[in-house]
């Protein structure tokens, strides 16, 4: 944490040349104590940088809309369906929500497995005939 220097200037009499008010030393421990403030700013900006990025990635979430179809008869169901990320993360932790906009019949829970970093799968178990479900994806970098 920068602890700041209080500056005083050094005052002299023009008259007598008496000092009438002692100043700051301009010593390195002076100086230095400024440069290690500046080093500490741009170190907190640059942290503070990165996670601003990282919440854009949160904010602006990869947004697709997945048409899945079932053709077999309840319980059994074949709705899987792959999805590629548009851009590769740097990891599988990234988070997909999911929302069904139209089915025909009942969805059950959708399902979202196998995550890479290109992609992941996703399949509903209910007896819907057809759902489509949009997905939000955020993090994973």
């Amino acid at each position: 944490m920068y602890k700041n220097t209080e500056w005083i200037d050094h005052v002299v009499d023009p008259d007598t040349g008496t000092v009438v008010q002692e100043g700051t030393p301009q010593s390195a421990v002076n100086f230095n104590n400024e440069e290690f403030g500046i080093l500490d700013g741009q170190i907190a900006l640059q942290m503070m940088m990165v996670a601003v990025n990282q919440l854009n990635g949160e904010a602006y979430p990869e947004i697709k809309d997945i048409s899945m179809t079932n053709t077999m008869k309840y319980p059994f169901n074949n709705s899987v369906q792959t999805v590629s990320l548009s851009n590769t993360r740097s990891n599988a932790n990234y988070q997909v929500d999911t929302y069904v906009t139209a089915a025909n019949g009942d969805v059950g829970d959708v399902i979202v497995y196998d995550k890479l970093t290109n992609g992941f799968k996703i399949r509903y178990d209910g007896s819907a005939s057809s759902a489509t479900v949009r997905v939000a994806i955020r993090g994973g970098s």
